[in-house]
């Protein structure tokens, strides 16, 4: 007898007496709680499982198969940096590709930049985009910037018809477990490569430096045989497992230092008023990380 399914998951189920239980697989042993006021929104897409709830002091908090991706109060930190430390990095970005991101957050940042004149977003799940502007409106709002084009696709696809066309691409995955996991592998980062100017900066999320160095050490040796540079940054977001997230950055044809210092400052006095986690100092300190993870990646 042929074996069974595994059951898919249900996020409503994770709801037990007014609070959310986030427990992944990726970080075993150890759960993330947030209280509950409503159920936005639950359904489950062509992919994966959607959950929206409001809370007290988060606000609203989109959950994808189980694992929190936004919630209102700390989204910016995730959103400027996996955004701005490859922007910075790049002294005249023009043509810019975001894979995943369909709440729109990275949108949001990458228009704030005067050099850009499209963005491209490949996102595979259309009803993440729909529930991301229904429900996170803030995060969502740079789908209204004309300079962006959707594609529902898969970003893979969409790279092998662009090859040698974007000045910087951004990954702004799920875990790599479920629709997500073949972002993570070493064949995506090469067609990242291939769909890179000469130049260009990749950046994506990189699991965290407490609970995955077992998937990044590996997956950044495998890289580097194409890549010039690629480096790993670290923030601090306190809704991510273990209050913080990692993220990859690899260059083309890049003889500097790679993305650690900006190649260009912020001018605009309004836009730098307007980031709450990014600056120039910060972008720096990012990849400052503590000799365990510098050891555990890198040595």
């Amino acid at each position: 007898m042929a074996n069974s399914p595994p059951p898919q998951l249900c996020g409503k189920d994770l709801i037990i007496d007014g609070w959310f239980m986030e427990r992944g697989v990726l970080w075993p042993g150890q759960a993330m709680s947030l209280q509950v006021t409503e159920i936005l929104y639950h359904g489950r897409s062509d992919f994966q499982d959607i959950l929206v709830f409001s809370t007290p002091k988060h606000g609203n908090v989109l959950v994808l198969d189980g694992v929190i991706q936004v919630t209102e109060k700390d989204e910016f930190a995730y959103q400027e940096m996996i955004t701005h430390l490859p922007m910075y990095s790049h002294p005249n970005p023009k043509r810019v590709l975001v894979i995943g991101g369909g709440d729109g957050g990275v949108l949001r940042e990458v228009v704030k930049h005067k050099s850009v004149e499209s963005v491209t977003i490949c996102e595979i799940d259309k009803d993440v985009i729909e529930i991301s502007k229904k429900f996170l409106p803030y995060t969502a709002c740079g789908y209204d910037n004309e300079k962006v084009t959707v594609k529902i696709m898969d970003g893979n696809v969409f790279m092998a018809n662009n090859p040698g066309t974007f000045d910087v691409i951004i990954t702004d995955s799920s875990d790599p477990i479920g629709p997500a996991g073949a972002l993570f592998e070493t064949p995506f980062y090469n067609n990242m490569y291939a769909a890179l100017a000469e130049g260009g900066v990749v950046c994506t999320q990189g699991e965290s430096m407490w609970q995955n160095v077992d998937l990044i050490r590996p997956l950044m040796e495998s890289i580097k045989v194409n890549y010039s540079t690629v480096e790993y940054a670290n923030i601090s977001i306190p809704t991510y497992p273990g209050g913080g997230i990692g993220f990859i950055l690899g260059t083309k044809g890049r003889v500097d230092d790679g993305c650690k210092t900006p190649a260009r400052v912020e001018a605009d006095g309004e836009v730098l008023k307007g980031y709450r986690y990014y600056d120039e100092e910060v972008h720096k300190a990012s990849f400052v990380l503590p000799s365990f993870a510098r050891r555990a990646i890198f040595e």
